[in-house]
């Protein structure tokens, strides 16, 4: 569920920042923080809430790994806004309980990976929080290109007036080329964002084929294909 001990280690990503992992199970809580430090990270436990609350008010943290399923999820809720420090945060959650995930909760930008995730992933979903997709946008931002808008807060995109129903693979993607609109992106560069390794051709034509059903039913159409290149997203007459 939690990951496997099996897998190829991955290369050294972090730089020493400091990351709180706050899950309720010790064999997860030591799987996490062991594989996090020998990816380049220090790391602070909690096992509740409450615990995570306490940690967080000692010291500032850059990050948090955070397992949705906590049981007293509600005390980050209700005292996290008092924080003076708001770190981002990683959620662990099952993935029919995305549509569960507490959009009021007091931390900083949020990404969430699905159980069971592979550690691969969860590198990877930690290394674009901590160095920022966008760093000069406001955390609280929702990004847009003219009547397309993607909302980190709710984990929603929306064209024009209609919500589109995304899979979190397909919420990544969205969100990458978003954040690099204009700009082709690789089939190699896609995977490594949206899956943490790159899947092959196949997988990717698939999933940009997806989105392209749920987004472009309206015109203008907005993600185009440059062969042999990737894909981008923004307006026909431009890319980079």
């Amino acid at each position: 569920m939690y990951g496997s001990t099996r897998e190829k280690p991955a290369p050294v990503r972090g730089a020493g920042q400091h990351l709180l992992v706050v899950v309720g199970e010790p064999d997860a809580e030591e799987l996490l923080s062991t594989t996090l430090e020998l990816a380049g990270y220090r790391t602070g436990v909690a096992g509740t809430g409450a615990e995570a609350l306490a940690r967080l008010a000692e010291r500032r943290f850059d990050l948090v790994v955070l397992d949705a399923a906590l049981p007293d999820m509600e005390s980050l809720v209700r005292e996290g806004p008092v924080l003076a420090h708001r770190p981002s945060v990683l959620l662990l959650t099952d993935y029919d309980s995305l549509d569960r995930l507490v959009p009021e909760l007091g931390l900083g930008e949020r990404d969430y990976v699905t159980k069971p995730y592979r550690m691969a992933e969860l590198l990877a979903r930690v290394q674009v929080l901590l160095r920022g997709a966008s760093p000069g946008r406001p955390r609280d931002a929702a990004l847009g290109y003219r009547d397309l808008v993607l909302d980190d807060t709710r984990c929603e995109a929306r064209r024009g007036a209609r919500t589109l129903d995304l899979t979190p693979a397909e919420y990544r993607l969205l969100r990458h080329l978003l954040v690099n609109a204009h700009r082709v992106l690789s089939k190699e560069q896609i995977g490594r964002y949206v899956w943490g390794d790159f899947r092959g051709d196949n997988a990717i034509e698939q999933l940009v084929s997806r989105l392209r059903r749920k987004v472009d039913r309206e015109e203008p159409v907005l993600i185009h294909t440059r062969r042999g290149f990737g894909y981008w997203l923004g307006s026909a007459e431009t890319a980079a």
